[in-house]
């Protein structure tokens, strides 16, 4: 039945809200969706948790039921009463990630899961997909919010302290961001600050970030923790944080994430934000990026600037990793089925990538995607690829382009 339902809302054969006025659906004013994701490896199941208004709307004002990426879910909102679709985001998430790992063959484990939409002025159909590897939806979830329920919670009257880093040249058609403290203390918060430059500072210094920086808006969000640093169970070290964050996440030593999203959104709550960037006080190495959810990085350690703008990559682009290793090959991408990510190909669907782009150098290299068969990148070496090549490769920069003009070109 519930497959019927998401037919019937996600692609009900009207016009989309592609061209229409955001204020003809919308309030400026955001719904904050908890979610708990959960399951195996061959059943996945997602719940409400609990909605969430909170003041100002600081995502997409345009283009509004289109996505520039596909990501390994989407979230898609319809008109209760005409089915049109009149707002869409792409997403990929942690559960998913699991879901790959041999773990999810006997294990069962839940997730959080936030997402983000504009405040409806009218009721509202809700679905999320989730997608596998092989595109296909897995698991779909849809439900109806009704922009008077009385359970729906108002928060972001209190807010974190935060700075404004710099300002866009157009605050109601921008791109934001939000740095937040993780693991640093109340008398560190002057590290912080610094911390916060530095990664701005590497981020403008990448094309094509440094051209369009007039359209980023940023903000440093000073989230006190009770301990200085951050987990790192391999070593039984185990922190009071203001994230919770930790190394080791699915046993990898070097993968630093936080599960605690409901968190890092409490943190959050009524400071103008969409895309974030978690700052981790540690000299450890290591992070991770999820499309539409977080970005993570170390920042003690000498890679924190080429890693922070590769997270990024991950997180804002939707951009896949472009290496791959001998002993950590994962089948993350069959090699029958063209990946979604901009920046990599299994030749399938080889002329929505950058076939256009052979006559300038662009080419086909082996080795991508955590496969050293059948997955290509089209340069020897990208940002995406390793710490020390300087820049992202010309087919990543024209991803990052696009995506960056469909949010903030005008129509």
């Amino acid at each position: 039945m519930r497959l019927l339902i998401l037919a019937f809302c996600a692609f009900f054969a009207i016009p989309s809200a592609k061209s229409q006025d955001f204020n003809s659906f919308f309030r400026d004013s955001t719904i904050r969706i908890d979610y708990t994701f959960a399951g195996n490896a061959k059943v996945q199941n997602m719940y409400v948790d609990k909605l969430n208004m909170i003041p100002g709307w600081y995502g997409k004002h345009r283009r509004l039921a289109e996505v520039p990426v596909e990501g390994n879910g989407q979230i898609i909102v319809c008109d209760h009463h005409t089915k049109q679709v009149i707002y869409k985001n792409s997403f990929s998430t942690l559960f998913q990630e699991w879901l790959s790992y041999p773990e999810a063959e006997t294990t069962q484990r839940s997730f959080e899961n936030v997402f983000l939409i504009p405040m409806p002025k009218d009721t509202v159909d809700v679905t999320v997909n989730l997608f596998d590897n092989r595109r296909e939806i897995t698991a779909t979830l849809t439900h109806t919010i009704c922009p008077t329920d009385i359970l729906i919670r108002h928060i972001g009257k209190d807010k974190t302290p935060y700075e404004i880093i710099r300002q866009a040249k157009d605050t109601s058609n921008c791109i934001h961001i939000a740095y937040v403290a993780e693991g640093y203390q109340e008398q560190e918060m002057d590290v912080f600050m610094n911390d916060v430059q530095t990664a701005v500072d590497a981020l403008f210094a990448h094309s094509p970030f440094d051209k369009l920086r007039d359209r980023f808006n940023i903000v440093a969000v000073k989230s006190a923790s009770k301990d200085s640093g951050t987990s790192i169970p391999h070593d039984g070290k185990w922190l009071e944080t203001a994230l919770g964050s930790h190394f080791d996440t699915f046993y990898s030593d070097r993968y630093l994430t936080t599960l605690n999203l409901k968190q890092l959104h409490d943190i959050l709550s009524g400071i103008p934000y969409e895309h974030i960037i978690v700052l981790v006080n540690t000299e450890n190495y290591g992070g991770g990026g999820i499309l539409n959810s977080y970005n993570l990085s170390m920042t003690h350690h000498r890679s924190f600037k080429s890693v922070v703008v590769h997270e990024f990559g991950h997180s804002f682009a939707g951009l896949a990793d472009e290496y791959a290793y001998e002993s950590e090959q994962i089948p993350m991408y069959p090699i029958d089925i063209e990946p979604w990510e901009p920046n990599i190909t299994t030749l399938k669907d080889f002329d929505s990538k950058w076939k256009d782009m052979q006559p300038e150098g662009a080419g086909l290299h082996e080795g991508a995607g955590y496969s050293l068969k059948g997955v290509y990148r089209a340069y020897e070496d990208c940002r995406m690829r390793t710490n020390e090549h300087p820049e992202f490769c010309p087919v990543c920069q024209r991803a990052i382009e696009r995506l960056i003009r469909f949010y903030t070109d005008p129509e």
